[in-house]
């Protein structure tokens, strides 16, 4: 299951980060690492970004970054 598939309201952790480089690098910046427990707050009526709470911030993540995100709840 992916951060992508989980619907609005849910909690979901974190079990792998998919991708490489540069664009894994950079999802892991934003605070999307292993063990995170991630709240997903809302989706934009396209489905085009979801924003979700972790951390203690808000955060907002295209479709496309969401399906890299494998997810467990």
């Amino acid at each position: 299951m992916t951060l992508r598939d989980i619907r609005i309201g849910d909690i979901c952790k974190v079990v792998r980060v998919h991708g490489e480089g540069a664009l894994k690098r950079r999802i892991m910046d934003m605070g999307i690492t292993k063990g995170v427990e991630v709240y997903v707050r809302k989706v934009a009526p396209l489905g085009d970004p979801i924003e979700v709470n972790l951390r203690g911030y808000e955060l907002s993540i295209r479709k496309e970054d969401a399906e890299l995100i494998e997810v467990e709840q």
